[in-house]
């Protein structure tokens, strides 16, 4: 059997995610070789034709053969090798075990504890990624399936060192991200233990950055931020949020050497935690030197606050556009709660919750955001619009103007709001070639005399 998958066209793999807007990863591919829908995220392994094997989690490159090394040796020597004694340690995330291979480098760990939530991740991974995987099978190392909240709350003041090796803070990772996290971690620790978790790109994500260490600096005595290179993840960086709980310890500086590793050393430790001034700046002093380049870097944008009512199919990649641009926050609306926040869980900056557009708490919800989109049933369009004209909310729908919708339409204009329809592909795009075939019969000269239109079952 052939496997494809929605992310590879043409023998090109893209990764276009609305976490970085305006940019995007492409890599030549020689085969795929793994495509699965996990209990929690869609998995796909494939043969690149320079970086080797590739593992893609929900769309997003997790590791290359070619470039791992980096990211796994930073995000795991940094707290260990600034440790006096470490010998347990705890991973949470991380399944295709990349980050064990390289706490095991450390001859004073005794014992390691591998949490994750997937099992598809560690099952793939031994068998496309084995040089990353092999020493999840090492006696001094546990492997857990589970939820690291759940493992860190039945286990305090345990480990000397805990590594979260989680993926971007969208869907289940999201509260991998916020401080009750941060918390958990803390208690986890034994005295003097030191975290390392994920921490984002300096060039796509400083204001999030920013936050993290705010937060983790909240809790732990010290708290620093220290970035690698590696070109298969956004921007060609990737950071790390360090703390520990040692007063006065001094992550920067590493008190062992290593043997065996291809990016760490004692000299980029150290140079791990100088950052560029742009980011220093942002972190250390709260001032921002970036360039204001339009819409998604002005610092003074306005937030724009969405109301999107239903969450059905057309809904999905109509919030996942708009969320491209950092200034939207949107509030996703249906009857069903659970379907709501399934959807919000998969988007930054998104909110779900329970609305029937037939109850009078529609008229609260549209005077509070900025825009409402709906797509709901076209017999409901009429309530949201009288909905939008007390609120006066601009409204868009993807609907014919029905003729009670048209009946409001004096009613909008004095409300000073614009009211959008027939934004889609049927009615909206086909209407417009339609117009445009007009218009080209008319420039030659021709007359139309009638249309008709044919509906496909």
């Amino acid at each position: 059997m052939v496997l494809t998958h929605p992310s590879i066209v043409d023998g090109w793999f893209r990764e276009i995610n609305s976490q970085w807007p305006g940019q995007a990863m492409t890599l030549k591919v020689n085969r795929i070789l793994h495509v699965e829908k996990s209990k929690y995220q869609d998995v796909l392994v494939f043969e690149s034709e320079t970086f080797g094997n590739i593992l893609v989690l929900d769309g997003v490159i997790q590791c290359s053969e070619r470039d791992e090394f980096s990211y796994q040796e930073m995000i795991a020597h940094i707290p260990l090798a600034s440790h006096p004694n470490p010998k347990k340690v705890l991973v949470i995330g991380g399944g295709d075990g990349g980050v064990v291979r390289e706490v095991l480098k450390h001859n004073t760990v005794e014992e390691v504890v591998l949490c994750d939530i997937d099992e598809a991740v560690i099952r793939v991974s031994k068998k496309y990624l084995p040089h990353m995987s092999s020493l999840l099978a090492d006696k001094r190392v546990t492997v857990y399936i589970g939820d690291g909240f759940a493992y860190l709350q039945r286990n305090t003041a345990q480990f000397d060192c805990i590594i979260t090796d989680s993926s971007d803070p969208v869907g289940p990772a999201k509260a991998l991200f916020e401080k009750p996290y941060f918390q958990l971690l803390f208690e986890a620790l034994a005295p003097g233990g030191h975290i390392s978790t994920q921490g984002e790109a300096l060039w796509v994500h400083l204001d999030l950055i920013s936050e993290l260490l705010a937060s983790v600096g909240s809790i732990f005595p010290v708290a620093e931020y220290a970035f690698t290179t590696i070109p298969t993840y956004p921007s060609g960086q990737i950071g790390f949020m360090l703390g520990s709980k040692e007063p006065g310890r001094d992550l920067r500086v590493p008190v062992r050497q290593l043997e065996g590793c291809r990016y760490w050393n004692q000299d980029v430790h150290r140079a791990a935690f100088v950052l560029p001034e742009f980011a220093r700046s942002m972190l250390k002093e709260g001032k921002d030197l970036r360039p204001h380049l339009g819409p998604v870097l002005a610092a003074d944008a306005k937030e724009r606050k969405i109301l999107l009512l239903g969450s059905g199919y057309v809904a999905g990649p109509a919030a996942e556009y708009i969320l491209r641009d950092p200034r939207n926050h949107m509030t996703i609306a249906c009857r069903t709660l659970a379907s709501a926040q399934d959807m919000a869980e998969k988007l930054p900056r998104a909110t779900g919750i329970s609305l029937d557009v037939s109850s009078p708490d529609l008229d609260a919800q549209v005077a509070a955001h900025d825009v409402v989109i709906s797509l709901v049933p076209y017999t409901h369009h009429p309530r949201v619009i009288e909905a939008a004209i007390k609120g006066k909310t601009h409204v868009v729908t993807t609907s014919y103007v029905s003729p009670a919708m048209r009946a409001l339409d004096e009613q909008a204009k004095a409300a000073g709001i614009v009211v959008m329809n027939e934004i889609g592909l049927d009615p909206g795009i086909d209407h417009l070639y339609a117009v445009k075939t007009i218009d080209e019969v008319h420039e030659k000269g021709g007359k139309v005399r009638s249309t008709n239109r044919t509906h496909a079952d």
